[in-house]
C-alpha cells in the first residue's frame, strides 16, 4: 500500500489549502482514513479521520470548524480542506490508513500504513 500526499505549501494566515493522499496498491473504500500533523520536536498528532464512506468524521478540536476532511473512493484519495489557517498549524501533515477500523482512530497506533507527508507552512 502506497500513500502520497501533496499540496503542502507556504501560506499567510487566514488563508486555505487543500491537501490530497493519493492510496494506490490494495482496496481502498472499505478503509477508514486518517490525517496527522507533527512538528519539530512534538509528537504526531491527530487531525481528523473518516470512515469508508464518509458517513462518519471525526476532528481535533483545534481544527473544528477550520478543517473539513473528505474523501473520493473512486479515486482513492481522501482530502484535507484547511480554511482559516493559524501559524500553529505548521507542521508536516500524513496521511494514514486504518485498515481495521471498527471506529475512527485518534491515535498514530490505529493506523497500518502512512505517507511521507507534505509540508505545510503558515505565516503571519
Amino acid at each position: 500500500v502506497q500513500l502520497v500526499e501533496s499540496g503542502g505549501r507556504l501560506v499567510q494566515a487566514g488563508g486555505s489549502l487543500r491537501l490530497s493522499c493519493e492510496v494506490s496498491g490494495h482496496t481502498f473504500s472499505t478503509w477508514a482514513m486518517g490525517w496527522f500533523r507533527q512538528s519539530p520536536r512534538q509528537e504526531r498528532r491527530f487531525v481528523a479521520a473518516i470512515s469508508w464512506y464518509g458517513s462518519s468524521t471525526e476532528y481535533a478540536d483545534s481544527v473544528k470548524g477550520r478543517f473539513t476532511i473528505s474523501r473520493d473512493n473512486a479515486k482513492n484519495a481522501v482530502f484535507l480542506q484547511m480554511d482559516s489557517l493559524k501559524p500553529e498549524d505548521s507542521a508536516v501533515y500524513y496521511c494514514a490508513v486504518d485498515t481495521h477500523w471498527v471506529q475512527l482512530g485518534t491515535t498514530p497506533r490505529d493506523y497500518d500504513y502512512w505517507g511521507q507527508g507534505t509540508q505545510v507552512t503558515v505565516s503571519l
